[in-house]
């Protein structure tokens, strides 16, 4: 499944709209702790791709096993034609953008990039756990700090879950 991105911030909004719409198809609903999660970072990623690089780019979204409220994986690809990496960067106290990346980098089981042709390929996989005795899936769990690949906390951002995110108040 995938979608093409215009180079446009209101590109964002629809990006997520057709996402929820593909997650409700597989069986993942919006208050699961995995949809919220991957639309958050079709959130992040999408607004990456319009804001860095002003080109068209095309989301794909990767299903893999996930019938019934079974085990998978997720797969959330972004596509585009700017051949620049993505820089993951620690964003300082006020700014209000530049967490992005360290968001990605906390909430993903695996992310990562390639080069594609002329541009590159950003992808993250987020995995479905088995329900257990209890009926928990295994996502969400315990919180973990927000740090930068550098080891620097992300300002603003206090922890990341897999069950959402807690901001710091200011």
């Amino acid at each position: 499944m995938q979608l093409e991105i215009r180079p446009d911030p209101a590109e964002v909004g629809r990006a997520r709209r057709w996402a929820r719409s593909r997650l409700a198809g597989s069986g993942i609903g919006d208050d699961e702790p995995l949809g919220e999660t991957l639309i958050l970072l079709v959130s992040e990623l999408v607004t990456n791709a319009v804001v860095h690089t002003g080109r068209p780019a095309v989301l794909r979204l990767l299903l893999s096993g996930l019938r019934d409220g079974s085990a998978g994986t997720v797969r959330l690809e972004v596509a585009d034609t700017s051949a620049c990496p993505p820089a993951p960067r620690c964003a300082d106290g006020d700014e209000t953008g530049g967490r992005g990346l360290a968001l990605v980098e906390g909430l993903a089981d695996r992310w990562g990039w390639s080069h594609e042709g002329i541009g590159k390929r950003i992808w993250c996989e987020l995995d479905r756990a088995t329900p257990g005795p209890s009926g928990a899936t295994g996502v969400g769990g315990v919180a973990t700090p927000a740090v930068c690949s550098s080891g620097r906390a992300v300002p603003g951002v206090t922890a990341v879950s897999r069950g959402g995110l807690v901001y710091r108040a200011v």
